[in-house]
């Protein structure tokens, strides 16, 4: 499978948000500060997609997500909670890494694509944990490209 996402190494935080919708407000802010997104349509379409359902998957991992006529391909914001917070996950776990993605707007594949390989990756409990350990945004940007990233390439 191809999935080209794009990701810089400031794109991955590390938050003290307390709730679902601060969350979705960094993560909205951040598409803005590193990729230059509108911060408000990114925080509409995060919520639209959260409002059908939550997308917290599993394993402490949740994949918020939109589309959007300003990025050209999946685009990617990882979030790591100091504290795991309820984010109505599928196995009730507490959420403490949250992938933000965002797509082109006519991308239904390729969407569909990333979301699957952005699944699979967390599937892989050693990722979790070493994602989990990792001190800061630089530690954890470098698990992504090592892995991920290089293997959805």
């Amino acid at each position: 499978m191809d999935v080209n996402i794009t990701m810089l190494p400031e794109a991955v935080i590390i938050d003290r948000s307390e709730t679902k919708q601060q969350v979705l407000t960094q993560i909205s802010q951040h598409f803005a500060k590193v990729y230059g997104l509108d911060s408000t349509e990114m925080l509409d379409g995060l919520e639209q997609r959260e409002a059908l359902g939550s997308t917290g998957f599993g394993r402490g991992a949740a994949i918020p997500h939109c589309r959007s006529s300003q990025v050209r391909r999946p685009t990617l914001v990882l979030l790591k909670l100091e504290q795991p917070i309820d984010f109505a996950a599928a196995d009730a776990v507490p959420v403490s890494l949250f992938f933000g993605l965002v797509s082109p707007e006519n991308a239904g594949a390729t969407h569909l694509h990333a979301l699957a390989a952005i699944s699979r990756f967390m599937r892989d409990e050693t990722m979790i944990q070493a994602l989990n350990d990792a001190s800061d945004g630089e530690a954890m940007f470098a698990l992504l490209t090592n892995q991920f990233l290089r293997d959805a390439a």
